[in-house]
């Protein structure tokens, strides 16, 4: 074969090939068996009748459209292979120029390629700093208010009371029906929806509304809020009153963190400081792909955006599906379109989420991280244990050896991404704060070891919980 590229707009590449007249006539030939062995003509067994009767009985035209098929599923493999083209999606036949001599362009989508530029220069310092007592007295005060007794109060709403409220709103994402809140004396960062908004609410009856406006600011975390001015009408459900226990080892039991009051409160420390510092890590690390992506060029074909795309619809139909809502219902109270959205607010979403994840792919390859099965294995056991918790039952997973084996494979894979994005993660803080080290002798592990592990723990598991005979 004869190939020639030509580098297309959109991280495309344009394939000519010409084909060798013999090599067609062969495919022309096993058209024509293929045509004949699913048609019925006379005085012939399917499939048996001569090369020259198939086209007198089929014609040409179909003998071509049936080689051409053949030679694209058995020959596209090796077309790219001798084009040394890595695609990132499926290409597709653009034309055929002719087929005495066979010539054929095809178009194919490349992977995403990915140039980190110089990345090592990159600096960004990590300021986290340990949550002082207030945090700690704040985290204690929801837990006691978890654990408070209420009842319900004829009067207007005041500091300190518990409150169920309606929200609604042109904007989806602030739309509840039966939401709690605690009306605070002090202002909190984590509340929702937004910092003050319990404040707002003193002075209202059961059975009151009021419309409060707000506007977001741009860097908000929630997208579809970012920067924008709404008004929610707050509807008061409920006012109840609240007695929160006492500070004491009681209290400390009936909350599970500890026998003693002392161990509760060194239990919600390091809970405070855990929850702390994943959030500053959340901005760190945006904070610092952007920087990289700033000195980077970053290649890739618009199917790979769609094909983001089609997730972060999916996490966004899974969020609705919780509130009683479906897609095309909120397109209908955004006032817009499927694709109008998909174009002005998933298509965003996709481009960073992509582009965080090619950057990351790439800072593994450069690094030559590997995975070690320390923190595999860990990973692991902490997702069965979530899973556990969250009331999956492994011994009832449906397929028996092969369910669990095909179940354990997905965990353990989805484990190894994320062991490989922290990985990746941590060494971009190392080079961002000046104190990069290289990997110097990496190990090689696979994930099928955690899987074969998983799976033999999963079945002893099954094993143990079978009734004795």
């Amino acid at each position: 074969m004869k190939i020639e590229k030509q580098i297309q707009e959109g991280h495309t590449i344009k394939l000519i090939v010409e084909v060798d007249q013999d090599k067609m006539i062969t495919y022309k030939r096993r058209a024509a068996t293929k045509i004949a062995s699913r048609g019925n003509i006379p005085g012939f067994r399917p499939g048996k009748a001569p090369y020259e009767v198939v086209i007198r009985t089929y014609g040409e035209g179909a003998i071509n459209e049936q080689a051409v098929d053949l030679f694209i599923d058995m020959e596209y493999s090796n077309i790219l292979k001798e084009a040394e083209i890595n695609p990132g999606a499926a290409g597709s036949l653009e034309t055929i120029d002719s087929l005495e001599p066979p010539k054929f362009t095809f178009k194919v989508p490349l992977a995403p390629e990915v140039d980190l530029g110089d990345y090592h220069s990159i600096r960004l310092p990590y300021e986290w700093k340990v949550p002082g007592q207030k945090e700690v007295d704040a985290a204690l005060e929801d837990l006691r208010q978890m654990h408070a007794a209420t009842e319900n109060v004829d009067r207007a709403i005041e500091i300190g009371d518990y409150v169920l409220v309606d929200l609604k709103s042109e904007t989806t994402e602030l739309n509840r029906t039966g939401f709690a809140t605690f009306i605070r004396k002090e202002e909190r960062d984590s509340e929702w929806p937004y910092n003050g908004f319990a404040g707002k609410l003193i002075g209202l009856k059961a059975g009151e509304s009021k419309t409060l406006k707000h506007k977001f600011p741009k860097d908000w975390e929630v997208e579809e809020l970012k920067g924008k001015s709404v008004e929610v009408e707050v509807t008061a459900k409920t006012v109840r009153g609240v007695t929160l226990p006492d500070l004491n080892d009681d209290f400390a039991k009936m909350a599970g963190a500890g026998e003693t009051l002392d161990a509760l409160m060194e239990a919600l420390k390091k809970d405070v400081e855990t929850r702390s510092q994943a959030e500053y890590d959340d901005k760190y690390f945006v904070e610092l792909i952007e920087k990289i992506k700033t000195g980077a060029t970053i290649k890739y074909h618009q199917h790979i955006i769609e094909h983001e795309g089609e997730h972060v619809l999916s996490d966004l139909s899974n969020r609705l599906a919780q509130q009683g809502m479906d897609l095309e219902t909120y397109f209908k109270v955004r006032n817009t379109t499927r694709e109008q959205f998909i174009e002005d607010e998933v298509n965003p979403v996709a481009k960073k989420r992509l582009e965080r994840g090619l950057i990351l792919d790439e800072i593994v390859v450069k690094e030559k991280i590997q995975l070690d099965n320390e923190a595999l294995d860990a990973e692991y056991s902490h997702t069965i244990n979530a899973l556990a918790q969250q009331g999956m039952d492994f011994s009832k997973i449906r397929g028996g050896r092969k369910g669990k084996r095909q179940m354990s494979e997905a965990i353990a894979t989805e484990s190894a991404s994320r062991v490989m994005t922290r990985k990746a993660l941590e060494m971009l803080k190392s080079i961002a704060m000046g104190e990069y080290k290289p990997v110097e002798e990496p190990v090689e592990e696979t994930v099928k070891e955690v899987e074969e592990a998983g799976e033999e723990s999963a079945q002893g598991e099954s094993e143990q919980e079978k009734p004795a005979e």
